[in-house]
């Protein structure tokens, strides 16, 4: 029981790290809470600064999640779904103890959990967001997309506590984003900077005007 506690105080910490809030801080002396969308993931981190942080903050985040789940396994711990302390991790990333109890939206720390407890799915779910962020070039609808896949996937599969566990986490993924959400609908949804929408908006509906 003892090993079970020190392992979920070590998932929460681990998901509680801010990667992208150290990250701005250490190297670019930015604080990017206070730039774009003031979001500490991977997206805003891209936007403010670069894609090289950017990419950094996402391996760390996903890592996060990654190492969260993949302890237990490897201790052995049978007795506590690895799925637990994934979920954890998902937690201290959102109301993390080093950022006020703030945080992320959750998408890459969970996508880490994924990875550890089923690459399949992991791979799936890399394949549904990447094919939707190129059609869409949104990045907050790709990433909803996604954990609906999971759903269905999992459901699928018959893998029943991944089933629950990914429905409670595409809701709340679903409420972190739901500003993103009602700009997707009013057509004001930042977008990166490339994929089809994107090109269709910056060359292709100009040069039809």
């Amino acid at each position: 029981m003892i090993k079970i506690i020190i392992l979920l105080l070590i998932a929460y910490l681990l998901g509680s790290i801010p990667s992208g809030v150290w990250i701005g801080k250490t190297f670019f002396s930015i604080d990017i809470r206070r730039h774009g969308s003031k979001n500490i993931g991977t997206t805003n981190t891209y936007r403010v600064l670069g894609p090289v942080a950017g990419t950094i903050v996402l391996f760390m985040d996903i890592g996060k999640g990654f190492i969260a789940t993949w302890l237990p396994m490897y201790y052995g711990i049978s007795s506590w779904y690895p799925l637990v302390f994934g979920v954890v991790a998902v937690i201290g990333h959102t109301f993390s103890i080093f950022d006020h109890f703030k945080g992320g939206k959750t998408v890459a720390t969970s996508a880490g959990m994924l990875l550890a407890y089923n690459p399949r799915f992991f791979l799936i779910a890399a394949i549904v967001l990447a094919s939707c962020i190129l059609i869409t070039s949104m990045v907050s609808l790709g990433s909803i997309i996604s954990f609906i896949m999971i759903i269905f996937v999992s459901f699928c599969t018959h893998d029943k506590a991944l089933t629950l566990i990914a429905f409670c986490l595409t809701c709340f993924v679903i409420y972190r984003h739901r500003k993103n959400i009602i700009k997707i609908i009013h057509g004001n949804e930042n977008l990166v900077p490339f994929g089809f929408y994107y090109w269709y908006l910056k060359y292709i509906k100009k040069s039809i005007k």
